[in-house]
């Protein structure tokens, strides 16, 4: 009687310890209550985050999007929801193609290819040491390219990578990172932009330069077009810069009208025509959400209103809409920003704004990091407001 009485209270135990696990779970999906948008979860496992905000992670059908997990990469059916798993082991610097359907990262010191549907994985090239500390990787659009940045000499040098190493250079970094970007900045290490051949993995350099190189980023439609920006205290850089794969065409797309003027967390129109970016005139002051026509060199802006200022702005497939992903505590536009993911339409020269997902529970340590869907139906984007970080997806149109 006394060990049927133990079998009991163990199994209580476990029922107890499974509902208890159960409980800890993020929902699957719900209508947000104060937007009535549908919100769903994609990832599975906790630990899922999604790629920085203007690195591809879509097939060109989008009907896959790639994530980083905790056992390597895995590909999330859009339409089953079903999870794959395409690599194991760690992989950085991770991007998708939009024609080939393959994943491209970093392991080891080495440039992978990942077939996405066949798993089927070649080593493309095999870099020298101090390629390991700089920016990558940027994909060209007809998929014959790689691009990224490295510091000359790196090796022994005692700074962190840059921040798109991470998640991302975020305006609400946390306590003392503001004093190592202020010191990385200043020391005016030697670096470099580079390609890698996919064909014949193949490495060239050019542009060397003291200035701090990041995040860079290939044209979508001119294989040959890079823009990378000059990492720092944002104001005290001229950040948003373009160039020609063969070193030539140097160009600044935006030069500051007063002081303490920021602009950054740049990323191209769909077309490739425009490229977009946070502008503040000053910083934390006047908020807009700024474009350069390459063509013409004329300037666009949207005004933004500070409770809707985001860390991170995207732009829809079609170049009509935009998203935003909020900001924390303190980010560059608190107090007074919105914890949220928002939907903006272009009108009149200014945002109209709709809210979409409330993330006022979320920590903003990590990054939102918004994008569209190809379908240009859903915004998804990370988060850990249930506590774990998954991947989440918000539908535009409400439900009902």
């Amino acid at each position: 009687m006394r060990r049927l009485e133990k079998l009991g209270f163990a199994a209580v135990i476990c029922v107890i310890g499974f509902l208890s696990h159960a409980a800890e779970d993020p929902p699957r999906e719900w209508i947000e209550p104060a937007t009535g948008h549908r919100v769903i979860r994609l990832s599975g496992e906790p630990g899922t985050s999604s790629l920085y905000f203007h690195q591809n992670a879509y097939t060109a059908d989008g009907d896959k999007l790639v994530v980083a997990t905790r056992e390597g990469l895995s590909a999330i059916n859009l339409q089953t929801r079903e999870i794959e798993p395409i690599v194991e082991g760690r992989a950085g610097n991770v991007i998708v193609g939009r024609k080939t359907r393959q994943v491209f990262y970093t392991r080891d010191g080495s440039v992978f290819a990942t077939q996405l549907d066949t798993r089927a994985t070649r080593k493309i090239a095999v870099f020298s040491r101090e390629f390991g500390r700089g920016s990558g990787f940027a994909l060209n659009a007809d998929e014959t390219l790689l691009a990224g940045s490295f510091v000359e000499g790196s090796r022994g040098t005692n700074f962190p990578p840059p921040a798109s190493a991470a998640p991302g250079l975020r305006p609400d970094y946390p306590p003392g990172k503001g004093a190592m970007m202020e010191r990385r900045w200043a020391a005016a290490l030697p670096m470099a932009l580079y390609t890698v051949n996919i064909e014949s993995g193949e490495i060239k350099t050019f542009h060397h330069t003291t200035n701090w190189l990041n995040h860079v980023q290939f044209s979508p439609t001119d294989p040959a077009l890079i823009m990378f920006c000059h990492e720092g205290p944002w104001h005290k850089v001229d950040r948003i810069w373009t160039i020609r794969t063969d070193g030539t065409g140097l160009r600044k797309i935006h030069t500051r009208t007063m002081d303490m003027e920021i602009a950054g967390h740049e990323f191209f129109s769909p077309d490739g025509k425009i490229i977009w970016y946070d502008l503040q005139t000053p910083k934390s002051k006047v908020f807009w959400l700024a474009g350069r026509e390459l063509a013409t060199g004329r300037l666009i802006k949207y005004s933004v209103e500070r409770g809707h200022w985001s860390v991170h702005f995207n732009v829809s497939p079609d170049g009509k809409l935009f998203a935003g992903d909020g900001g924390g505590p303190r980010s560059v536009a608190a107090p007074g920003n919105g914890r949220w993911i928002y939907l903006f339409t272009p009108k009149e020269g200014k945002l109209e704004v709709e809210r979409l997902v409330d993330l006022s529970k979320h920590n903003y340590e990590l990054e939102p990091n918004v994008t569209f869907t190809p379908d240009g139906q859903w915004i998804v984007f990370r988060s850990n407001l249930h506590g774990p970080t998954h991947v989440y997806a918000v539908k535009l149109k409400k439900a009902g």
